[in-house]
């Protein structure tokens, strides 16, 4: 649409990662709610998202405090490590319960000729943070360089 410059795969990434890990990790295994590792990743998701549509919206406003561009790109430094922390901790903290209940899995024999298992599912979720996280972080500081960079070099010439 136009009307923030992210990127719609990513965005929907985002979106989709943050809806399975709410609803088919902490929703469903009711043993986990009660963890530590959720409330670090709730907050790490909340002060994100009040920074990033702060940001988002001031820049709309053509009226982009310093502050807020700054918060944007340097928060993440801290934030980002801690909510995969806790969204790692909190799919850890699932997997004995999932393993017990068999939670969303299939098992051969059945009908479809088809079988899940929902336990080897999370921790191949884990693993792909593996290769992603670096990736993301490295990209946010690259962001971060650039960015703020560019606004200390602008403020000189003002």
């Amino acid at each position: 649409m136009g009307i923030v410059p992210s990127s719609v795969v990513l965005t929907s990434f985002q979106v989709m990662s943050r809806v399975f890990l709410i609803w088919a990790v902490t929703h469903s295994v009711k043993e986990v709610q009660t963890e530590d590792s959720v409330l670090l990743f709730v907050i790490a998701w909340t002060i994100t998202e009040i920074i990033r549509y702060s940001f988002y919206t001031f820049s709309l406003l053509n009226h982009l405090p310093y502050l807020i561009k700054w918060a944007r790109y340097t928060l993440f430094i801290v934030l980002y490590p801690m909510g995969v922390s806790g969204e790692l901790l909190t799919i850890y903290a699932a997997l004995p319960f999932v393993r017990q209940a068999g939670l969303y899995s299939i098992s051969l024999p059945n009908k479809y000729n088809f079988s899940f298992d929902y336990y080897a599912f999370l921790i191949l979720i884990m693993i792909s943070y593996i290769p992603l996280f670096p990736q993301l972080y490295f990209h946010m500081i690259h962001q971060r360089r650039k960015v703020l960079s560019h606004t200390e070099e602008h403020k000189k010439f003002e």
